[in-house]
């Protein structure tokens, strides 16, 4: 794609931030699921920026064409098509739920709709997928996509990928499913949106034990039959927190893991500090820099854009820091302003794939 045509489609939602992202996401996605540039195009023709509406409307129109699509296509047979079609309607969807501010009903309605594509998908995917609830909180589960390896039902090696805080799995199962698949892995994806048609999401985003949750979910990662409980990986979807770094910390169950490394929590002590008067400066403690990096015991990865919110020299410098006490990380710099590409993809799975064949397997 152009930039000039990129930037065509970008121009009328420059002054909103959040609408000009969901537009660019939908460009950039995984090749399977990326809107080409006339479909976006001829989306945003249809937007009214006068009416409030407009923008869910369009979104949810182009969606629910792509379902449409999805189901034609399995009905002739056509698995990848369909496949195709339910991940760009996903997208579609993902795109009608901003601005965040939309109001409670259409969020409901947009997170039920990229779920029935997802089960849909996982119905006559190959093995069979299943949509599994995982306590967690008393009056919170977690709702989670479980996709077994090919193959003979053996104890497999197995992916849990955990979407950030704000980050959806359906998105996930999509850009992950085939990765996982062409290297014989088993894969989970789960949100921290929790079970059920509402997003409760906003009663635990700012609790401050959000890691528990990744306990929870390798708990029952671990008790399944079809799973080698010696080779699981888990990958941090996205960067908008530690917490997936601070849930893997002394935990001794992984055996790889693809995440920030605590940098996220380095960068907001530092920003921090920096608002602080000298005289409170001084009793913030900055030498648990990388603390949860150091404390995992898996060999560890970490990827960062070239241009992003944390500049790829100061990441570079911060992980040669933890590098003396945890020798097996890795730094993986990605041209670009994000790491969501499919080469970013490719190289992680690669990653994660030859980690866990590195791995003991469990008999039986």
């Amino acid at each position: 794609m152009s930039s000039e045509g990129s930037a065509g489609v970008l121009r009328p939602w420059s002054d909103q931030d959040d609408l000009a992202d969901a537009i660019t996401r939908l460009l950039e996605a995984r090749p399977g699921g990326r809107l080409d540039l006339a479909e976006c195009l001829a989306v945003a023709r249809r937007i009214d920026r006068n009416d409030e509406d407009s923008w869910y409307r369009e979104w949810m129109q182009c969606a629910d064409t792509m379902r449409a699509a999805a189901g034609g296509a399995l009905k002739e047979g056509q698995l990848q098509t369909a496949f195709r079609k339910w991940s760009r309607a996903v997208d579609c969807y993902e795109a009608a739920a901003c601005p965040l501010s939309g109001s409670r009903s259409r969020q409901t309605v947009v997170l039920a709709r990229m779920r029935e594509c997802a089960r849909d998908f996982l119905r006559c995917a190959e093995p069979q997928g299943e949509v599994v609830t995982i306590p967690w909180r008393t009056d919170y589960p977690l709702e989670a996509y479980f996709l077994p390896a090919p193959g003979d039902g053996r104890r497999a090696p197995t992916l849990i990928c955990i979407g950030e805080p704000g980050r959806r799995k359906e998105t996930s199962l999509f850009r992950l499913a085939a990765h996982a698949e062409q290297r014989g892995l088993a894969l989970l994806v789960v949100d921290l949106l929790g079970a059920g048609p509402d997003c409760r999401f906003e009663e635990i985003v700012g609790r401050r034990d959000l890691e528990s949750a990744i306990a929870s979910v390798t708990d029952y990662v671990t008790s399944r039959d079809d799973v080698d409980e010696a080779r699981i990986a888990i990958l941090a979807d996205d960067w908008s927190s530690s917490f997936v770094a601070r849930g893997i910390a002394l935990d001794p169950r992984y055996a790889a893991a693809v995440c920030d490394a605590g940098l996220w929590d380095i960068h907001e002590r530092v920003f921090l500090s920096r608002r602080l008067a000298a005289s409170e400066r001084g009793r913030m403690s900055i030498a648990s820099d990388g603390l949860a990096a150091r404390q995992i015991m898996c060999p560890l990865l970490v990827t960062v854009p070239e241009r992003g919110w944390l500049r790829a020299d100061i990441a570079a410098r911060l992980i040669a820091q933890i590098k003396r006490e945890h020798p097996d990380i890795t730094l993986k710099i990605f041209p670009g302003e994000g790491a969501d590409s499919l080469e970013a993809d490719v190289f992680v799975f690669d990653w994660i794939a030859r980690r866990l064949a590195e791995s003991p397997r469990r008999p039986g």
